[in-house]
């Protein structure tokens, strides 16, 4: 009981904060505010965890210590100088230079901190010459979040994942350059389970694929410490955002130097890892000239990405960075499962003939803020041989090699508002469950789901009996299939879920086709009837109002 009631408050806090930031608009672009606002939970956050680790120093006796860096990073605590404190903010609030002390603040907690490097908005405050009166209203409003009080509850993680979002859906198509829907991220991170090794993303945006991994590991009980983050991200202020948000949940990361195009400088060069979660640029075109790097080596082995879509530029660099048994999955636009322009199929066929496609996933429509086009999911491996399972040894893959699993969910998600849709949990974990008992065995259980011809409360064809452990039973029509590449090439390499999974088996009520016939028949010559009364008054309104 008393954990939902905390869920109330925080709720309730991440809505009076939205209200709050709003009124920041008129005077700063929606673009810009997300900095403000996120730049300022940083600097409580990192105030108050400053405060505890202060206080717990003075507990020990050891006042001498209070103004040493040393003794707060030993605890991955930042150390903040009395002028980048936000009881310092706090009590100059409602000076007409506030905006000069909040930017003083964010660098000075950059310069004390090498690992905050290019993290930190810079100069926002004073630039963007925002009203005083405003900013101090959003100062007490913040001022209220208590973002160390619960140790069960990662409460300022929430408020910057809920700022994240709504700052995309506010900002339409700009807001895709930094967020990839939770529901998405969390379906991929459920797929790969990336318990240990190397996770990269190039094109990481907020570093949501790296917060999910984390969350991943934390819970099913593994060691956030078996693993390592490296990205890279080309928009400098979206670069700011991925640095402040591993932050504030002390994940460490290599996100490189600078922001860089990861085409062009990629800051990882000798990279192989074991698990890749991406959500590239849709379509991007133009991303190199024709002279430009033609003889890559990224793309050896394959045709050469073309100049008017990164698409496959972007998979042809993440398979050049996988680890001899790593795996990819990545969001993509789903004109690249069939599209055949400037080469594009011939690299999707050469993908096919090398064996490294592992599964294809058709999601449903309007899951992104950002854009219509429907999407879809690519896994990629370098390795389907049968092996042991890195971390649970009642489970190894399995020789899946000449085979790719297709899965069909676009029938899947819940509407959350008028226009947005997001998978469920019990939707993501029958995607995932199904991947694994294709890809393992033996399997993990499989949730049970209403699949059409089931009786309610059923099994679904994936489960066995002894709870799924028997592993992968079969094909579901209309929503999933094992298919091999003789299969594969019959249909022209195209790899669209639709093409394989076919169409879901209706269950035979047991009527007989004449009887149905005579009932339908009548029932749309009573339709016919009534549509002619209903054009006849139509008529007469009319003509009662003088038009004949």
């Amino acid at each position: 009981m008393a954990k939902k009631t905390t869920q109330k408050i925080t709720k309730s806090m991440e809505e009076t904060l939205w209200d709050s930031a709003n009124k920041l608009r008129g005077t700063v672009e929606s673009s810009e505010y997300k900095h403000v606002v996120l730049g300022l939970i940083f600097l409580k956050f990192a105030s108050d965890k400053f405060e505890e680790r202060r206080a717990e120093l003075i507990a020990e006796g050891k006042e001498k210590y209070l103004e040493m860096k040393e003794f707060y990073n030993m605890k991955n605590v930042f150390f903040l100088a009395p002028e980048s404190r936000w009881s310092h903010v706090m009590e100059n609030s409602k000076q007409d230079q506030i905006a000069l002390i909040v930017d003083t603040a964010l660098h000075t907690i950059e310069k004390n901190n090498p690992s905050l490097k290019g993290a930190l908005p810079d100069n926002y405050f004073s630039r963007l010459a925002m009203d005083p009166s405003k900013l101090a209203a959003l100062l007490d409003t913040i001022n209220n979040i208590d973002t160390v009080g619960d140790k069960e509850e990662d409460v300022v993680g929430r408020i910057y994942e809920y700022f994240l979002g709504r700052f995309a859906a506010a900002e339409g198509k700009g807001g895709g350059e930094f967020y990839t829907p939770k529901s998405i991220v969390n379906l991929i991170a459920e797929m790969l389970e990336p318990y240990k090794g190397k996770i990269y993303d190039p094109c990481c945006g907020s570093g949501g694929m790296f917060v999910q991994s984390i969350k991943f590991v934390q819970s099913h009980q593994g060691n956030t410490k078996d693993i390592s983050i490296y990205g890279q991200e080309f928009t400098a202020v979206t670069y700011k955002l991925a640095k402040m948000n591993l932050a504030i949940r002390g994940i460490a990361a290599n996100l490189g130097e600078v922001p860089a195009n990861t085409f062009f400088r990629d800051q990882h060069p000798d990279l192989k890892a074991d698990f890749i979660l991406a959500n590239p640029p849709f379509n991007q075109s133009q991303w190199r000239e024709k002279s430009e790097l033609e003889d890559d080596p990224r793309w050896s082995g394959f045709t050469t990405p073309p100049t008017g879509n990164a698409n496959y530029a972007w998979m042809l660099h993440m398979l050049s960075k996988l680890s001899e048994n790593g795996t990819a999955g990545f969001v993509m636009a789903n004109g690249s499962m069939s599209s055949n322009t400037s080469g594009e199929g011939d690299i999707r066929r050469e993908l096919v003939e090398k064996d490294l496609v592992d599964c294809m996933i058709a999601l449903p429509g309007q899951l992104f803020y950002t854009t219509q086009i429907p999407v879809c999911l690519w896994f990629v491996t370098k390795n389907k041989s049968r092996r042991p399972h890195p971390e649970d040894p009642t489970r190894e893959f399995r020789d899946r090699r000449g085979e790719t699993l297709f899965i069909d969910a676009r029938q899947l998600g819940t509407m959350i508002d008028r226009t947005q849709k997001e998978l469920t949990k019990e939707d993501i974990d029958l995607i995932a469950s199904t991947y694994h008992n294709w890809r393992n065995t033996p399997s993990i259980p499989t949730p049970s789901i209403p699949l059409k011809g089931e009786e309610a409360g059923g099994l679904s064809p994936l489960q066995g009996g002894q709870g799924g452990r028997e592993g992968w039973v079969g094909d579901i029509p209309g929503f999933c299939k094992s298919a091999t590449l003789s299969e594969i090439a019959a249909n022209d390499y195209v790899l669209t879920p639709g093409r394989y999974v076919g169409i879901a088996e209706e269950e035979d009520n047991g009527e007989i086709f004449e009887e149905k016939m005579i009932e339908l028949t009548a029932t749309f010559k009573s339709q016919l009837a009534q549509a002619q009364e209903l054009d006849q008054a139509i008529l007469e309104n009319l003509k009662g109002l003088g038009y004949e």
